[in-house]
């Protein structure tokens, strides 16, 4: 179950998670959370799920993708943040 601090955030981004029917898209899992803000979100969206999961949170979230759920990843969103976590998480 989301923190009412999830739900809010992901209600200010609906528009994100366009295809996940209205009435799921506050239960949706962690997972999907960061896949979806890190391959479509902005960098306020990025900065603001950092803040509320945490970067260490975050990072474990990323690098626990594996097999089909990795390749969800746009390929230089996952360079990217693989460098990223690898050095600030």
């Amino acid at each position: 179950m989301n923190s009412p601090e999830i739900k809010a955030f992901i209600r200010e981004n609906s528009h994100l998670f366009w295809y996940t029917p209205d009435d799921k898209k506050e239960d949706i899992s962690l997972e999907f959370l960061v896949e979806t803000i890190l391959n479509y979100g902005d960098l306020n969206n990025i900065k603001t799920l950092l803040k509320i999961i945490g970067v260490k949170e975050t990072s474990h979230i990323f690098f626990g993708a594996d097999g089909r759920k990795k390749l969800n990843y746009y390929p230089e969103i996952h360079n990217f943040f693989s460098l990223f976590f690898s050095r600030y998480a």
